[in-house]
């Protein structure tokens, strides 16, 4: 058994231990994450970490010394990944999509044919919505060759949550290279609300707010009266030939529709602006696939502070550099190559 990569926690939140945790089942190496969540008002695993855990433990016939609620420390050791069907409910408004991103690129490597069904939030402010993961993010991931599918089954808000997801995990090999600095022409915009259980007219102000930051003249309502409890989201999109961004915001108790509205649309407008064609998150998820493949580069907004404890992990764990350079317009080059 190989010794235990050391982890500290203390700098980062969820996002380390996802990382750490889909390498592990790649690669073979244990790991021990110390000081969990440190940073965080609410040390520890939470119940959508935990899952994590628990989840990768199953499709790779792995151990978790740790794996409780509140735990500051971790020790994981995967076994061999299983292709499988499975099932995984989170129990509360925890994220679909992280549990998804922390699955797939094993699952991927199986070598045979998944199928996951997660469920809990699906549409979380602090996690990418289904239609960011759908519409951006899975693009990226089937140009860099891996063929997964989802579906959006029920909505799930935060925080009843209630969502399911249905992933189609087929297996692929090594991935390619992602290279992207350009993004293109436009090729369509949209503003969409997605709501359950909000009056008709709260969408509509949204929507409304947004266009008039941006000037545009699209925009339509998608009510989903599945599942339990209630919640809105808009989403602005625009699509280059490079692929597409998806900017969102969350209505919340005490927060006017149009600030919600505003707040998306002004995410989208600093987007446009820049003239880069990888968004401040996808640049995030693009790390570890582009850690796999061995190299790649793409120029992208600044980063956020996601970025470089993301980066400490896979350094670990992956025979890989990156670096990161100025360029135009406060843009950054993140580039990815053997070490």
């Amino acid at each position: 058994m190989s010794k235990a990569i050391q982890l500290d926690g203390a700098e980062g939140g969820g996002q380390m231990l996802r990382t750490a945790l889909t390498l592990a089942m790649i690669t073979g190496q244990p790991f021990r994450m110390t000081n969990i969540r440190g940073g965080r008002p609410r040390p520890g695993l939470m119940r959508q970490h935990l899952t994590c855990v628990r989840a990768a433990c199953e499709i790779s016939d792995g151990t978790a010394d740790g794996a409780e609620i509140g735990s500051t420390e971790l020790v994981f050791r995967a076994g061999k990944v299983r292709h499988s069907s499975y099932h995984f409910a989170i129990g509360t408004a925890g994220s679909t999509g992280l549990l998804f991103q922390t699955l797939m690129p094993a699952l991927a490597a199986a070598g045979g044919e998944s199928t996951v069904v997660l469920e809990g939030g699906t549409h979380n402010p602090q996690a990418p919505p289904f239609e960011f993961l759908d519409q951006v993010f899975l693009p990226a991931m089937r140009r860099m060759g891996f063929d997964v599918s989802l579906t959006l089954d029920q909505t799930g808000f935060a925080p009843a949550g209630g969502g399911r997801i249905i992933a189609q995990i087929r297996p692929s090999g090594q991935p390619n290279a992602y290279f992207q600095r350009e993004r293109g022409d436009s090729l369509g915009r949209s503003i969409t609300v997605i709501s359950r259980g909000v009056k008709q007219q709260v969408a509509e102000r949204m929507i409304s707010s947004a266009r008039g930051i941006l000037g545009w003249d699209e925009g339509s309502i998608d009510v989903r009266d599945q599942g339990p409890g209630s919640g809105i989201c808009i989403l602005v999109g625009q699509t280059f030939e490079s692929g597409m961004e998806l900017c969102s915001a969350f209505g919340e108790m005490g927060t006017m529709a149009e600030a919600v509205g505003t707040r998306a649309a002004k995410a989208m407008r600093d987007f446009i602006g820049c003239g880069a064609p990888v968004g401040r998150h996808l640049a995030d998820q693009l790390l570890l696939p582009m850690a796999l493949a061995g190299s790649g580069e793409f120029r992208t907004m600044s980063p956020d502070r996601h970025v470089p404890t993301n980066i400490a992990v896979i350094e670990r764990f992956l025979p890989v550099a990156f670096t990161i350079t100025e360029d135009v317009r406060g843009t950054r080059i993140i580039g990815c190559g053997p070490r």
